[in-house]
């Protein structure tokens, strides 16, 4: 998630002399200032950014606007940004499949036995919805269902550091965690594989994974399969988890990731995004 005065009045005048031209230039050219190397965006500085009640400008080096409240609710996904026939729901926050819980049996670990603590991290993750920690800033979701197959969208400000820090995290899981074992509270056990998953080429970073639960213990075992997207937009992020017992549908978190990324986007240029049908309060 740094000069030394002239001590000849000549300079003093050459350098006023200079920067008197170059501010008749600019006001003559009726060019903007290029951002350059502090990284000021043109977006920030606008009055638009700046009054939207969704985007407020930070202060610092970094001109970049905060997401704000209002921002993150805009910045959702509706079931028009969606393909086939998913349908909005109103209490997304609440679920958590049970196929997730679980401890990771370390001894059954096919990598090495240190990688226990990161494959119990992500099942954690994966059953409270918090796959990038906790938001440091304005957060909102969404939940999407069709037939036994779900859609969790969310988008949060997050500390930069932490940010980076958790997307270097995910793209370590597939190697650390490549197929472990997990088991439940009555000695349920499931095995769960990790593979990397291709994420649309949007936002600033990315990772995807694909990760599959299956429940051994049964006469007919249960298989869980998600999809997750991560997208990075400033300081910002999208995650999309997407999948079911029906198993994972590319095109629509292709389209989630797509849509959200340009709706995100849109309220951080102090725009709203424009309106679509099925939004709920």
């Amino acid at each position: 998630m740094h000069r030394r005065p002239s001590s000849r009045p000549v300079r003093v005048l050459a350098a006023a002399l200079a920067a008197g031209t170059l501010l008749t230039c600019a006001a003559c050219s009726g060019g903007s200032v290029d951002a350059g190397a502090d990284g000021a965006s043109d977006v920030a500085a606008s009055p638009l950014a700046a009054e939207s009640p969704l985007a407020s400008p930070r202060t610092g080096k970094s001109a970049a606007p905060a997401l704000t409240g209002a921002g993150a609710k805009a910045a959702l996904i509706t079931e028009a940004d969606l393909e086939d026939d998913w349908t909005q729901v109103k209490d997304a926050a609440a679920w958590g499949d049970k196929l997730l819980i679980g401890k990771v049996d370390v001894g059954a670990l096919l990598t090495a036995k240190t990688n226990a603590a990161d494959c119990q991290k992500l099942l954690d993750a994966l059953y409270d919805d918090d796959l990038l920690g906790k938001p440091s800033g304005a957060s909102a979701l969404t939940g999407f269902e069709q037939s036994e197959s779900r859609l969790l969208y969310q988008v949060a400000a997050y500390d930069r550091a932490r940010l980076g820090a958790s997307l270097n995290w995910l793209k370590t899981l597939p190697v650390k965690c490549d197929q472990f074992t997990a088991t439940d509270s009555k000695g349920g056990r499931r095995t769960v594989q990790v593979i990397e998953d291709e994420v649309p080429a949007v936002g600033d970073a990315r990772q995807g994974l694909q990760v599959t639960v299956t429940s051994t213990g049964a006469a007919q075992p249960t298989t869980l399969t998600l999809e997750l997207a991560v997208v990075r937009v400033g300081t910002d992020a999208i995650t999309v988890t997407s999948g079911g017992l029906d198993g994972t549908e590319s095109g629509t978190t292709r389209a989630a990731v797509e849509q959200g990324t340009s709706h995100l986007k849109d309220v951080l240029a102090g725009k709203t995004p424009p309106a679509q049908p099925g939004n709920l309060d």
